[in-house]
């Protein structure tokens, strides 16, 4: 009886688990080739954004810039409206007519249609062509295969327990069914381990060598003899961190919004 449960979880065990070692082995293949005169020095502050939180950072920060700057206004009721219709670069133009004619929207709405905006999207991919991002396509497959490998882990302990359930009463050979089962349990158990290691960090919107940058950009380095430029400092705070690392509690609402 426990055989009915038994075959349907080594199945999908062995089949999500060698999907993850595909998509590490892909991942590896596309993010092997890095170019060597990229520097941190060579990141913009939309680049770092990027690497650090993907699109939604990049919007957050063009958010803050141009809300700092008196070219929009972020109330903390969660409404944007524009103040200055001229956008500087093409990702501030972008964000402008995305608000739309009115002049003013929703600031959740204007997040979620600006994040996969092209404007966006090219940061991203000169990011990956540069070996720093990790492409988008190879993360979302990643962490596709992750989670299959974690519902398959959760599948065989409950197929397990069906067979405990369900076999007949008096059964000799329960000791044996939970010795079967150890073996798609222990599969996706080992292959989620190694895949802390070895998976993970293509997970990230930074591939491994973004993600050294970014550990060399968390310890500013600020030349003798200049006194440090608030707003630069503010925006690379929230490139790194978010809305989170906002001092004005009004602002981090209204980013939140």
């Amino acid at each position: 009886m426990w055989l009915l449960f038994l075959v349907p979880a080594c199945v999908v065990a062995v089949v999500s688990c060698l999907r993850l070692v595909r998509a590490a082995a892909t991942a590896d293949a596309m993010t092997d080739q890095v170019r060597e005169e990229t520097r941190a020095a060579s990141l913009g502050l939309y680049e770092t954004a990027y690497l650090a939180g993907g699109p939604s950072r990049v919007v957050e920060l063009a958010l803050v810039l141009m809300s700092g700057r008196g070219r929009l206004h972020l109330a903390h009721t969660g409404w944007t409206t524009v103040v200055d219709p001229v956008g500087r670069n093409r990702l501030e133009r972008a964000l402008i007519d995305a608000i739309g004619p009115e002049g003013q929207c929703r600031t959740g709405e204007l997040r979620q249609s600006l994040a996969g905006h092209p404007a966006v999207a090219e940061i991203g991919v000169r990011l990956s062509l540069a070996g720093l991002a990790t492409p988008v396509g190879i993360r979302e497959n990643t962490l596709l295969a992750v989670r299959q490998v974690r519902q398959a882990l959760v599948l065989a302990a409950l197929l397990l327990v069906g067979a405990m359930t369900f076999s007949w009463p008096g059964q000799p050979n329960g000791a044996a069914a939970f010795a079967w089962f150890s073996l798609p349990l222990i599969l996706t158990t080992g292959t989620l381990l190694m895949a802390r290691v070895d998976v993970h960090p293509y997970t990230r919107w930074a591939a491994p060598a973004g993600q050294r940058l970014l550990e060399e950009l968390r310890l500013p380095r600020q030349p003798r003899g200049t006194e440090p430029d608030a707003e630069r400092l503010l925006l690379t705070a929230v490139a790194m961190g978010g809305a989170g690392a906002v001092p004005d509690a009004r602002l981090r609402m209204a980013l939140r919004g």
